[in-house]
């Protein structure tokens, strides 16, 4: 048994972070009102920035998606 902690190989922390990220824009498009669905579909292709600007200006969430898109 070593007495130093084992790493983390580095692409299982790439992973993680990958996904941590995708969460995190999947729940900032459903706040805007995406549903989850669809929210997890886009969010790796769109830019929830400029989703939200089109939503504050009064557009659809959908439309502002596909818009983006």
């Amino acid at each position: 048994m070593s007495a130093y902690p084992t790493a983390v190989a580095p692409q299982e922390n790439i992973d993680n972070e990958a996904s941590a990220v995708h969460a995190w824009r999947v729940s900032q498009l459903t706040r805007l009102g995406l549903d989850w669905p669809e929210a997890e579909d886009v969010a790796d292709r769109v830019d929830w920035h400029s989703v939200a600007n089109l939503v504050r200006r009064g557009c659809p969430v959908s439309l502002a998606v596909a818009i983006v898109e």
